[in-house]
């Protein structure tokens, strides 16, 4: 179900892609080198300089949005429009408009962090855009679900192969995501009030933002795992009626398990308990997309041992089975009592966007990169060596924020004897010292593997270049000859 287009390659449109590729490489260096200087201002305040534009409150949002919005976002529409184009055996539609998407996107990005290093921010988890940049970004969308559905419209083939479902489903969800979330009154051309307020402000933000976390960073990039893994393996998916149902359940399940952030506040207890357990639900579904994607190396298991790019795409579906289990388990009451408002809830989410979202697109990029410029990678060896210098910066980030949120958490809850508070706040900030200095650490492990890559990724595109030059010096002496 994965096999390539039988079309000439030069009869799709991968300079789009290309340009989405570079963009993402991009954002991941200036973005993760972002939360890298933030993870070292809380490991050493002094950091911040008394500069406001460098403090954390200010740099956070920077970071996210690079990170989740400009590498993310861009890995997506490349791969998106480069896998839609292979499996539906049609050049992609409304090229202008595709262009457009490109240079919306990003413009929007770029304005984003510049905003919020001036202070001005809505002050929304992962929608900290005002509503200018809101409406720029809503007609973005809609543009992008234009050329998605029209290209899919004109395929060739009669099968919508599943990874486009995937796609489709991500476009349609985080539209209807935005629009509602950013429901807000201007007061000015940078500040705004929302819609909505109290408690119902807080439920409809986090209805958005575990949805943005579902549909944006899983459902996704689960079309791009879809795609890459079977290609890379040279093997089918292991059970294409599995992945249907993986794409229906988690789709229907995923929108109801936002209120599971907000245990232990003022939300109605009957919501965030429906909420856990569709979050409890979701396992299931999570694990049978995991366990298809492993299990399509059937039969092809040496290629752990031979290729560094399975071994991304790998390690990246074994940290989304990880991720999706700890979720779950931190949305029951009794163990989200320890964890809320803990560090514990930043290793979470850093397993899932290094662990997952980081490595399955690192993988695919590797696979995408020798096709769109017509060369081999510039060095295997260093695929290796981004493989193992990512991993470690992972393992070191999520066990020393597990130690720090689990640790901070049973403090905050230690009485003495006389049943007063054992610990003081400021005696739980004292403890995560240590623990945040080696969040920093893993942190730059993992900048320093993107650095590696974006090296290899620049010496493979000055190789093809360096080729296609000398192919049109000979053709172009041969016809002097003539």
């Amino acid at each position: 179900m994965a096999q390539s287009s039988a079309l000439p390659a030069e009869q799709y449109n991968y300079d789009i892609v290309r340009k989405f590729t570079i963009m993402a490489m991009v954002w991941a260096v200036i973005g993760m080198s972002v939360g890298v200087y933030i993870a070292s201002e809380l490991a050493w305040p002094f950091l911040n300089f008394d500069i406001p534009a460098l403090t954390f409150g200010r740099l956070r949002p920077v970071h996210t949005t690079l990170v989740i919005f400009g590498f993310g976002g861009s890995a997506l529409f490349a791969t998106s429009y480069y896998v839609v184009q292979r499996t539906c055996q049609a050049r992609l539609a409304f090229p202008w408009l595709a262009e457009f998407t490109f240079w919306g996107w990003t413009g929007g990005v770029a304005l984003g962090a510049l905003t919020y290093v001036s202070g001005i921010t809505q002050g929304r988890e992962y929608a900290e855009f005002e509503w200018p940049l809101d409406i720029a970004i809503t007609l973005v969308w809609v543009c992008y679900f234009l050329v998605y559905v029209e290209t899919i419209r004109r395929r060739s083939q009669p099968h919508i192969y599943v990874a486009n479902w995937f796609y489709l489903a991500f476009i349609l969800a985080v539209a209807l995501l935005h629009i509602f979330n950013n429901l807000a009154v201007p007061f000015s051309l940078t500040q705004s009030y929302s819609l909505f307020s109290g408690v119902q402000d807080a439920m409809t933000q986090w209805w958005y933002g575990h949805n943005a976390v579902g549909f944006f960073l899983t459902a996704a990039f689960l079309g791009m795992m879809y795609y890459f893994v079977p290609k890379q393996a040279g093997r089918p998916v292991y059970s294409y009626r599995l992945s249907i149902i993986h794409f229906w359940a988690l789709i229907f399940l995923y929108m109801w398990a936002g209120g599971h952030h907000l245990h232990w506040t003022s939300l109605p207890d009957w919501v965030s308990t429906l909420a856990a357990t569709f979050s409890v639900i979701l396992l299931m579904p999570s694990w049978g997309g995991m366990i298809n994607g492993i299990m399509t190396l059937s039969g092809a298991w040496d290629k752990l041992r031979s290729d560094p790019i399975m071994l991304f795409l790998i390690t990246s579906l074994s940290f989304y089975g990880m991720s999706t289990f700890e979720g779950p388990l931190m949305s029951l009451k009794s163990v989200n009592a320890l964890s809320h408002y803990t560090d514990w809830t930043i290793g979470h989410v850093h397993s899932g966007a290094l662990g997952w979202v980081a490595l399955v697109s690192f993988g695919s990029f590797y696979h995408l990169f020798p096709r769109l410029y017509d060369a081999k990678l510039h060095s295997q060896t260093l695929i290796y060596v981004h493989f193992w210098l990512a991993t470690i910066g992972i393992v070191l980030y999520i066990t020393s924020m597990w130690v720090a949120g689990i640790g901070q958490g049973l403090m905050l809850r230690s009485f003495d004897d006389y049943g007063n508070l054992a610990y003081t706040f400021i005696e739980t900030v004292e403890f995560m010292h240590t623990p945040y200095v080696w969040r920093a650490l893993g942190g730059a492990f993992f900048v320093a593997g993107v650095l590696v890559m974006a090296y290899n990724l620049v010496m493979t595109v000055r190789a093809s270049r360096r080729e296609q030059a000398a192919l049109e010096a000979k053709l172009a002496a041969k016809l002097a000859k003539a």
